[in-house]
């Protein structure tokens, strides 16, 4: 070989290390943008004056947040170990952008897990969750007020702080006994959701195998005790079943407190368009969930291959094993994510279906693995007022949407105990 020719391959070799670099980055671009291709779904929301001026100037209600559930599962139960009053970057939730988010009235979830019901500890976790809430609200009296009825959430409201109330997630934290129900009304919960992801001997959840096809007598039972307390039914994760056969007993309007449109993203968990079509009969309210796993059709079945993997896992190993191997497979198959704009379809279709007045804001946060484009906290939901007014809506259906459905809904459980 000549000398001469030495720096003409040595050029040649850098181009072509320099070309599979190229294409190397290309591939993982494409590849990484086929992954989740959901996030390209509709335009941007640039927020407007108007938006931002109408935004202030409604009641945000927000049907549940999972925020009691992380931090007794990541600090221990102890707001010692994390101050809500700063940004907390691991969290969903914190107090200045509760602010930014303009939240006016939020339910605290008090959740614990189904297995709780079959160790016998389900309604002793729940009322810690229950003080773990007041906890909360005691520690920072200048945001937060517990509230306990309608009346209260217009004044804590009109005062310039959070109403703050409880919602227990799943009747499994009853045990079986109606004066453990009374007893959560008692100690402020104001609304129950009938199951959680299994089905209990008296209401069949939207996640597992049927026992009852619906509700049995106890379940109906339950309703009508909820109906005479004022303590709102919530069907999210209820079977269609369930959700129909609550909806032929219940006096007063029902609510999903997170749940979306089954005809927009088939999850289980959602709701058909036959029980949206009786709510203008009942006054109630499909509080829409923010998780991508029920608002994303593509995100859908990766969801559900989760839920099922987990649920196997339970049977052979304990929850927490259960739980890191799960999460391990979510990392390795991530939930398409969507954006803002698969929200707003939820919302078009319910409101179109059952009505304006039967659709709100369920968001999920703090309890979910996947966040769409433009709603990953609690500061964002002044885009979905700029999105709705983008699809048309008028000042008066907005303020519907972010709360004054669930206020009608509400008022509506308070009228049916009374008389």
């Amino acid at each position: 070989m000549s000398m001469n020719t030495r720096p003409i391959l040595r050029s040649r070799m850098v181009c072509s290390v320099a070309l599979v670099v190229l294409l190397c980055t290309f591939k993982a671009w494409a590849d990484e943008t086929t992954k989740d291709a959901t996030m390209n779904y509709g335009k941007p929301i640039v927020l407007t004056e108007q938006a931002k001026k109408l935004h202030r100037e409604c009641l945000l209600v927000d049907g549940h947040n999972d925020l009691p559930w992380e931090i007794r599962d990541n600090f221990s139960s102890s707001l010692a170990n994390v101050d809500i009053s700063q940004h907390q970057p691991k969290l969903h939730t914190d107090i200045p952008r509760l602010r930014e988010g303009g939240v006016g009235a939020q339910f605290w979830s008090v959740y614990v897990p189904v297995s709780s019901g079959y160790r016998g500890t389900a309604l002793g976790d729940t009322i810690e969750q229950i003080k773990l809430v007041k906890a909360i609200i005691a520690r920072y009296p200048n945001d937060f007020e517990l509230a306990l009825t309608t009346d209260d959430i217009d004044r804590i409201y009109g005062e310039g702080r959070i109403a703050s109330l409880i919602g227990v997630e799943g009747g499994h934290c009853i045990e079986e006994s109606m004066s453990n129900l009374k007893n959560l009304y008692d100690l402020g919960a104001r609304y129950m959701t009938l199951t959680h992801s299994d089905t209990l001997s008296w209401a069949d959840s939207a996640t597992d195998d049927s026992k009852s096809d619906g509700l049995n007598e106890f379940g109906v039972e339950v309703v009508k005790t909820m109906n005479d307390l004022g303590m709102m039914v919530d069907l999210s994760h209820v079977s269609a079943a369930t959700m129909h056969d609550a909806l032929d007993v219940t006096r007063a309007p029902v609510i999903f407190s997170h749940s979306s449109a089954r005809s927009v993203a088939s999850a289980k968990r959602n709701v058909p368009d036959d029980v949206l079509k009786r709510l203008p009969d009942n006054g109630g309210v499909v509080m829409v969930n923010f998780y991508s796993g029920f608002l994303v059709p593509e995100a859908v079945e990766v969801n559900e291959q989760g839920m099922a993997m987990r649920r196997k896992l339970m049977e052979t190993m304990d929850e927490d094993k259960a739980k890191a191997q799960v999460k391990r497979w979510r990392v390795e198959n991530p939930t398409p994510r969507g954006t803002i704009h698969h929200l707003l379809d939820h919302i078009d279709h319910i409101a179109k279906t059952a009505g304006v007045e039967h659709v709100g804001i369920g968001s999920d946060f703090d309890g979910v693995t996947a966040l769409p484009v433009q709603l990953e906290d609690v500061s964002t939901y002044p885009y979905i007022t700029q999105g709705l007014l983008d699809r048309g809506y008028s000042d008066d259906d907005i303020r519907l949407i972010l709360g004054g459905n669930l206020m009608r809904a509400f008022r509506g459980a308070e009228k049916a105990a009374s008389q």
